[in-house]
């Protein structure tokens, strides 16, 4: 029987290659999952809870 996971397959990527990047909102050093884009603002956790009013 197979493992379903929200609706689809579960997958195992492995461990997520995370980048450095400064926080837009506070200027604090961050780690995120994606390689940041130039001209776009990248958030650390607590500021990205804070814009998506978590």
């Amino acid at each position: 029987m197979r493992e379903f996971n929200r609706g689809g397959p579960r997958r195992d990527f492995g461990p997520r290659e995370m980048h450095k990047a400064t926080c837009s909102e506070c200027g604090q050093e961050c780690e995120v999952p994606f390689k940041p884009t130039e001209g776009k603002p990248i958030y650390c956790k607590e500021c990205y809870r804070k814009k998506k009013g978590f």
